[in-house]
């Protein structure tokens, strides 16, 4: 049995899980794309150091929020993809896109547009 992480409120478990440069844009790609491999994760993110972006994998597979498949290939692939419980942060991730959206201004410029071209239309602002 895991030793219980103490928190001091509901929303402070949604920080743990999600928080982290990397952890949305990562379930962001694999809500959107499906699963990929380590390498395809690492090319869409560009910036992220391989270091920081495996210790982020590794935390999310033991929130249970996405899983890992290995690939018996030569060399050995791995596969990340989104668990049915991970799906449930969908509509956290999407409020996330909505809200970055609206709100990039003229403080802000995309450089890495993830939520621009979605089924809402969104895709020349504030490119």
């Amino acid at each position: 049995m895991m030793e219980k992480i103490t928190v001091a409120s509901e929303m402070e478990i949604t920080l743990k899980v999600i928080g982290g440069k990397w952890k949305p844009l990562i379930l962001h790609l694999l809500q959107h794309e499906g699963a990929k491999r380590y390498n395809e994760i690492l090319r869409f993110l560009r910036e992220a150091p391989k270091k920081t972006l495996t210790a982020q994998l590794r935390e999310l597979e033991q929130d249970g929020i996405i899983e890992r498949t290995i690939i018996p290939t030569v060399p050995v692939g791995v596969e990340y993809a989104v668990t049915k419980h991970g799906e449930t942060l969908y509509p956290i991730l999407d409020a996330m896109c909505d809200w970055g959206y609206e709100n990039v201004g003229d403080r802000y410029r995309l450089t890495h547009a993830t939520c621009a071209g979605d089924e809402k239309g969104k895709s020349d602002k504030g490119t």
